[in-house]
């Protein structure tokens, strides 16, 4: 009977005696976690028709649920622990915490840099930079680095931050570093279209009043751009949000248990977590694998509808 329970389930035994003393001679009721096996039981996922040895469960295992369900011991109820909790060799104590907020700190450290050195960057190469030769060349490999896989970025990522800088591996840091490289180019590249569509006779009333040129760029130029902007940038921090393939060159797909608290703590991130759930052999974990992948595509689907909404409120037709 001892199997049919999850290993965190003396625990919650222990702590509801520490907080209540007085209840320890007395007959209490307490619910506790059960084993994944127990789960999968329960929602007829394994065949209790086959012979003992072809499954993970025995049939003194089956007579001890049976007796508890119909004795109404069992109850169903939503696990909040797969927000509580961080990961864990045991699907049923194994949560997203840790992958969320290592996602969230490396989107931090991916916007502060992206967005600034992109939008500048952007305003310099469409409003100040002289047309010639060079900034031709810029222009042609800004285009091709957006094309370039995002596996080159974490080589670059590991090769230079990691065993040059000697940076932390698995932190948030390198890895916000590392997509912001990735997501530069598409910053640029919206941020340069969102300024090339303001008419150019806003320019040149602003000129015909006496502004100069930074007064033009700051004042009236990407202020009126800044719906294209901000698109661009959510666009691409939300693809950014989620890529794995750079982020396993720099060693964030390791098993974190730990909930990471500053950007160079050891740290996953949820497109990691769930390719690692994903492959492990434990049948429970399928489906924890599901619940991850659909919290990561609601992130994605609100970071895209902010997008929408804030271009629409901003943007002006001419």
């Amino acid at each position: 009977m001892n199997k049919i329970l999850s290993t965190a389930a003396y625990i919650k035994i222990k702590d509801f005696y520490i907080k209540n003393p007085s209840l320890i001679d007395k007959k209490n009721r307490i619910y506790v976690t059960a084993s994944d096996d127990v789960d999968l039981v329960l929602k007829k996922i394994i065949d209790v028709t086959l012979p003992e040895n072809m499954r993970t469960v025995s049939n003194d295992q089956l007579k001890y649920i049976s007796f508890l369900n119909e004795d109404n011991r069992i109850k169903n109820q939503i696990s909040w622990k797969l927000f509580q909790n961080s990961d864990s060799r045991e699907p049923e104590l194994a949560g997203l915490k840790g992958g969320i907020v290592g996602t969230l700190l490396t989107m931090f450290v991916t916007l502060i840099i992206s967005f600034p050195i992109g939008v500048l960057a952007a305003i310099y190469l469409e409003e100040i930079a002289p047309k010639n030769r060079i900034t031709d060349i810029i222009e042609v490999n800004i285009n091709n680095l957006a094309a370039v896989p995002s596996i080159v970025y974490g080589l670059l990522g590991l090769a230079v931050f990691l065993n040059y800088l000697n940076m932390p591996r698995s932190a948030p840091l390198v890895g916000g570093i590392v997509l912001a490289l990735m997501t530069l180019p598409v910053i640029i590249i919206a941020t340069r279209a969102a300024l090339a569509s303001i008419p150019p006779s806003i320019r040149e009333a602003a000129y015909g009043v006496g502004a100069s040129q930074m007064q033009v760029i700051i004042h009236h130029v990407v202020p009126l751009a800044l719906p294209g902007i901000l698109t661009g940038t959510i666009i691409g921090i939300a693809r950014a949000a989620g890529e794995t393939a750079p982020l396993l060159m720099i060693g964030m797909m390791a098993f974190i248990v730990d909930v990471p608290s500053k950007i160079t703590d050891k740290a996953t991130v949820l497109p990691a977590q769930i390719y690692m759930w994903a492959n492990n052999p434990e049948r429970s974990f399928e489906y924890l694998t599901s619940a991850a992948i659909l919290i990561l595509l609601l992130i994605l689907i609100i970071m895209n509808l902010l997008a929408i909404l804030l271009r629409r409120k901003y943007e002006r037709r001419w």
